[in-house]
């Protein structure tokens, strides 16, 4: 539930620096708990976004969450406008800077839309019901004989109309309704919501105005590369920098230690040693003149084969039994007309967006000012209160336009980073990593290896299921030794699997973290999306069923299961979009010899997805030809943005499924650049064709991740289809089709 305040004019343009005159609201929204962040309070309820309404007509609009091209700036605007009933041509949006009084602001976890939609729409509501008081009031009627249409109040009664603009002096001293009076369009009255909407921020992104993280400029700014250890949490022993600092360009060298977060919250920095110029060329060029010695540290014998041949001993090995498994499998097993057993593998994976990492910062005595594409601005904000001992309400963290994020943006080590340095050399600095560091010094992916074990009855019937699971837990990288996947991971597909097994068994395995292990787009997702459908493709091969029919068994009867959230499963909703996939992709349809389909189905973030892939495998060679989506993700908000985010996740996926392979030895991650961490190139991209259910009236859900883990499973199963080889292990660059 939302909370609708009016705030002081003076103070609003003094903190986010709207100087012209005009109307103010403001809206207090829950902030939605999110595990690590400090100051995060689901209970608390605090400015979040502001509308102003100009003289002229223009309506402000305050952005809260971070745009990386989810066009969540756009999507979230136009409900505010839309239940204004203002028109669009009027809307600016400006970005908000970190701060509680916005709520939750970590744009991950496919949740801005899901968790502050209503707050965003009571807010013009609240804006439209003011301006209609104002122009009742003009006119000495009742507010019920006035309508707000397309930027302006209606007399009913005479036709006359005023414009919005026109209204803000007695707008402005109407009070502020009760949040209980506030009542909020019907679907189908909507003007902007469910629509296809122009985005607001087309003419910056088309024409290169759009300002990045690497775009900020200050007088006087210096620029920073970091040469940072090649194993995780590996220390400077020394350094001879003498080479470096003969680079036309490079200032200073100087170490920087390792931040080290405190248990339970935070990232901290890895440390190293800075090259600090007058440009960025000169710093990278003095970086990799630099001779370092390096302490290497306890993590300098990991080797990811040595470490995926562990967990597969692991997982063929008794596991911790993990709450919510039900009936005896052993018993299903023993009375089996057939066995089925498989494992997967899933490597270590890494985001590269296409903007690096990077952020700008002055530290400036007691006071600290960041520029950054960053996803979570709080917790950056929060870190340098820590780190460096500011007072929270003295530090400002600007947020860019992020060209990409995964995930990868949600952490703040590059902004500690730039902030430790700006200490240092008591200047502005920016700091900027290459695509070498991004790829060797990330948050991780986690590794996963999974050992499924499944029986059929005579009748072609799933009896029993076994899972075990073994992957690095993203807690890791807030607390040592949490060598067990967590509670809140095995929720992602493997405690809430959407098939309706009467005997089924969950087991969780011990896999240690050598490397910081962070989340991205679908996050465990990817490993439960992965398994569960190309183990559910084998049984139906075995059981001599079609794939669509055995995955409408599995899902089983039409039924709602109450979860812990608000968002009920509903299979009825699971099982559509499989039917509705397999309708637009002519599933059964007989295809030409070499080729084959797959089909998978997933609940993540709340959205029922399935897809459907074609393949073609000629002379070993795999092409991806064509990829059939469909969501159900409730309420939509803007069908363009949900198709952009579909057709992305496709090639998201298609690409970690095709290339996605993170290797170290010696402790030290093998892979540099996109030579050989490979993405899909535009002449490879598959015709891609997304469908969405209309559930206008259901609550909205997630949009961003729920594409991504059901595309390699489709891939592998419709590479089986056209081959009859089963591909178990990612990614398929390395198997031979031959």
């Amino acid at each position: 539930m939302s909370n609708i305040q009016k705030i002081n004019r003076r103070d609003f343009v003094k903190i986010f620096g709207l100087t012209s005159t005009g109307i103010i609201l403001g809206c207090n929204i829950s902030s939605d708990k999110k595990e690590f962040i400090p100051a995060s309070n689901e209970n608390s309820f605090s400015p979040n976004l502001f509308i102003q309404i100009h003289k002229n007509g223009n309506i402000t609009l305050m952005a809260s969450r971070s745009e990386m091209g989810q066009g969540i700036r756009t999507s979230l605007a136009s409900a505010i406008a839309d239940e204004m009933e203002a028109d669009w041509k009027y809307v600016t949006v400006k970005q908000a800077i970190g701060h509680e009084k916005y709520g939750n602001q970590n744009t991950d976890g496919s949740r801005s839309v899901r968790t502050i939609l209503e707050p965003m729409r009571k807010m013009g509501a609240t804006a439209k019901m003011m301006l209609i008081a104002a122009a009742a009031q003009k006119w000495n009627i009742a507010e019920s004989d006035c309508k707000a249409e397309n930027h302006f109040i209606i007399n009913q009664k005479t036709t006359e109309k005023i414009f919005f603009g026109d209204l803000i002096d007695v707008a402005s001293k109407m009070p502020i309704p009760d949040e209980n009076t506030i009542q909020l369009k019907k679907v189908e009255d909507f003007n902007y919501i469910g629509k296809t909407l122009k985005s607001v921020d087309l003419k910056d992104f088309t024409h290169g105005t759009a300002k990045y993280g690497m775009d900020i400029r200050i007088p006087n700014m210096k620029f920073a590369a970091i040469a940072r250890c090649p194993v995780t949490f590996g220390t400077v022993k020394s350094f001879d920098s003498s080479a470096a600092e003969k680079i036309s360009g490079v200032e200073k060298v100087i170490q920087l230690d390792r931040i080290v977060p405190p248990i339970g919250q935070f990232f901290g920095a890895l440390g190293g040693v800075a090259v600090i110029a007058n440009n960025t060329w000169s710093a990278f060029q003095g970086k990799i003149n630099l001779d370092i010695e390096w302490n290497y540290g306890e993590n300098h014998s990991f080797d990811t084969e040595k470490f995926n041949e562990l967990l597969t001993k692991r997982v063929h090995q008794k596991g911790k039994l993990v709450p919510g498994s039900k009936g005896n499998v052993t018993n299903a097993f023993t009375n089996a007309e057939q066995l089925m057993e498989a494992t997967y593998h899933v490597p270590f994976l890494v985001h590269t967006p296409m903007e690096v990492p990077n952020a700008t910062a002055w530290f400036q005595g007691d006071k600290v000012a960041v520029w950054a594409p960053v996803q979570d601005p709080q917790t950056a904000r929060a870190e340098i209160a820590h780190f460096f001992e500011i007072p929270i309400e003295n530090i400002t963290v600007n947020v860019t336009f992020l060209g990409g994020g995964f995930g990868r943006k949600s952490k703040s080590d590059f902004v500690v980073e730039a902030v430790a340095l700006s200490k240092k050399i008591n200047a502005p600095v920016q700091v900027v990593w290459t695509r070498e560091d991004d790829v060797k010094h990330s948050f991780y992916h986690a590794t996963s290896v999974q050992y499924l074990k499944g029986s059929i009855n005579e009748k072609g019937q799933v009896t029993g299921w076994l899972q075990r699971v073994a992957l690095p837990s993203i807690v890791s990288s807030f607390k040592p030794l949490s060598d067990y996947a967590s509670g809140f991971e095995l929720n992602q597909g493997f405690t809430n699997n959407p098939y309706h097994i009467q005997n089924f068994r969950l087991e969780n395995v011990k896999a240690e973290a050598h490397l910081r292990i962070g989340w991205m787009r679908s996050v465990v997702h990817i490993h439960s999306g992965f398994a569960n459908n190309s183990f559910a493709d084998e049984l139906a091969f075995a059981a001599k069923k079609n794939p669509i029919d055995f995955q409408m068994e599995l899902i089983g009867k039409d039924q709602i299961i109450e979860r812990k959230s608000d968002y009920p499963y509903n299979s009825k909703r699971m099982k559509k979009v499989l039917e509705n996939t397999a309708k637009i992709a002519d599933f059964n349809r007989k295809r030409p010899e070499n080729y084959g389909i797959g089909i998978a189905v997933h609940y993540s973030f709340y959205s029922y997805v399935a897809t459907a892939v074609e393949v073609s495998v000629i002379d070993g060679n795999v092409k991806i030809e064509e990829v059939w989506t469909t969501i159900d993700c409730g309420l939509v908000l803007n069908k363009d943005n949900v198709i952009n985010q579909l057709e992305g996740a496709a090639i998201f996926g298609i690409s970690l499924a095709l290339f996605g392979k993170i290797t170290a030895k010696e402790g030290a991650v093998e892979q540099n650049n996109f030579f050989d961490y490979q993405m899909t190139r535009m002449k490879d991209a598959p015709k891609i064709t997304i469908n969405i259910i209309d559930a206008m009236n259901q609550p909205p859900t997630g949009v961003g991740e729920p594409g991504v883990p059901v595309i390699a499973p489709a891939i592998c199963n419709a590479i089986f289809n056209a081959t009859g080889k089963r591909i178990r292990t990612l990614p398929l660059i390395d198997v031979d089709f031959s």
